[in-house]
């Protein structure tokens, strides 16, 4: 483990379970909107409706 990431261990056991979940739920969205940034240089030639399409695709099939 870098020593970056030490340091941000200790911060986020001293978050309440309800503070974990709302810095859960704002890097899920984050990602979703990166990925989407990312098709959208990649491909672009795809259209709002079918870059969602394959951001809700992708993200339906991530692993937990």
């Amino acid at each position: 483990m870098q020593k970056d990431d030490e340091n941000k261990v200790p911060l986020l056991n001293n978050l309440t379970a309800e503070q974990r979940l709302i810095e859960s739920l704002r890097l899920y969205f984050l990602a979703r909107e990166l990925k989407k940034a990312a098709l959208k240089t990649l491909e672009p030639n795809m259209s709002e409706e079918e870059i969602e399409k394959k951001v809700k695709e992708i993200f339906s099939n991530a692993k937990h």
